[in-house]
């Protein structure tokens, strides 16, 4: 599996993530939560959750989380993470990749930001040899994942909460 080369690409820096970048993860993920019309997006508890799993995965083989600097500031982030699951007639040996967490800062984005990150993962998970990656999009992110080869699916996703603090 190969990892996340460090290079620049047009103008700015694409990088694997390190622990001085969990703070800009997690607004970074705050604002893919606005973007999604999430409830909650200004609690606290889940942003500390949020901080200890960026943490507790940098390091991971299984999890790529890579961010998009410019001027030394990060401004977009992608993340991809193998998933175990029972092989199906899609995907006969199990397994997959959910690529996640594809967000730009506000003032940062349609200048390709996300792209860039989104580009780094989908290589990643390409060298993982997994046969198949997901994702959710929003509206604004769906053209860049269908030219990339994912495809609307006919079943929607569907979540149900377990407990009082889950959406």
């Amino acid at each position: 599996m190969a990892s996340v080369t460090e290079r620049e690409v047009r103008g700015r820096l694409v990088r694997r993530a390190v622990a001085a970048d969990v703070l800009a993860l997690v607004e970074l993920r705050a604002e893919m939560f606005l973007a999604m019309n999430t409830a909650g997006v200004e609690r606290s508890d889940w942003r500390t959750s949020a901080q200890d799993w960026f943490i507790g995965h940098l390091d991971d083989a299984r999890v790529c989380i890579v961010v998009v600097e410019v001027g030394s500031r990060v401004v977009s982030t992608a993340m991809a993470a193998m998933r175990e699951t029972a092989p199906s007639p899609s995907c006969p040996t199990g397994g997959d990749i959910l690529i996640s967490n594809v967000c730009t800062l506000p003032g940062a984005r349609r200048q390709g930001h996300g792209q860039v990150a989104f580009a780094a993962v989908l290589e990643w998970a390409h060298s993982t040899g997994v046969p198949r990656a997901e994702l959710m999009a929003t509206s604004g992110g769906q053209a860049m994942y269908e030219a990339a080869g994912f495809a609307v699916t006919i079943y929607p996703a569907m979540r149900a909460p377990l407990s009082a603090a889950q959406d």
